[in-house]
């Protein structure tokens, strides 16, 4: 393993009752980079990612961080090493207001998460790191708004804040664009690249042309396996790639 590897994968594969959902995937994820996902549906993306912070247990195979196994730790002593999937600490409380939103996490970096019993007043410390962080992804103007009248996009940046609270070393995204409109694709693309200016970060998702301009580099999955790997002029022009993505508009720019 290269010294600029921060995740690397040997072999992995995971067999649910006889059927194999991913097979030998050799995955190297670069320091400081944005490493895309991608695949079609059903290309063993999830279980990938399910297998990486430890919400499954590999069939087959290895996975380091920073060349320490941790194929068979526990999902919470993973992130205490550094790793957070945006879904593991991101689900947004729809009562509480923005601000709330982004407390909460914090409450959970310092361990006093169920501390709910104290006093407002002695969370206000927390307030000045909580609206840097939602200065850092765009929406410290709806601190005061409950967070359920966020509109989707917007939504998609606090729980993105909610994540960074925790103040993780390599992030991991489930398809962070999906389901938005071309302006809320573009400003959440631009938050990832600031993210990934002092982090790094793995993005699964299913459209190779949204990934386009963003990832350092992509690694396409089909049927569990690993298709191809590299920027994107190279991937997208991969026979195999677009074997895979057949009969839909993915490559080319459109949502599948």
């Amino acid at each position: 393993m290269t010294q600029d590897v921060i995740l690397e994968t040997r072999g992995l594969t995971k067999e649910f009752r006889g059927f194999v959902a991913v097979r030998d995937v050799n995955l190297h994820v670069r320091k400081g980079t944005i490493h895309a996902l991608i695949g079609p549906n059903g290309a063993g993306k999830t279980t990938v990612f399910n297998l990486l912070t430890k919400f499954l247990i590999p069939s087959q195979g290895q996975i380091l961080y920073r060349g320490q196994d941790i194929t068979t730790m526990k999902p919470a002593d993973v992130a205490r090493l550094g790793i957070v999937r945006s879904f593991q600490i991101s689900a947004v409380f729809p009562h509480l207001t923005v601000l709330e939103n982004v407390r909460v996490a914090l409450q959970r970096q310092l361990g006093t998460s169920f501390h709910f019993w104290r006093p407002e007043g002695s969370l206000e410390n927390l307030n000045d790191r909580a609206m840097e962080l939602l200065e850092d992804v765009g929406v410290a103007e709806y601190a005061r708004l409950p967070a359920a009248e966020l509109p989707y996009g917007r939504k998609r940046a606090l729980e993105i804040a909610t994540t960074l609270a925790l103040d993780p070393e390599m992030l991991l995204l489930d398809e962070p664009l999906a389901g938005m409109g071309h302006e809320d694709i573009g400003r959440i693309a631009q938050l990832i690249r600031r993210v990934a200016a002092t982090r790094t970060v793995l993005m699964v998702e299913h459209n190779l042309s949204v990934v386009a301009d963003l990832s350092d580099h992509i690694t396409v999955l089909a049927r569990g396996e690993i298709l191809a790997e590299g920027p994107y002029s190279e991937v997208s022009r991969h026979p195999k790639v677009k074997e895979a993505y057949m009969g839909s508009t993915t490559v080319g720019g459109g949502h599948a």
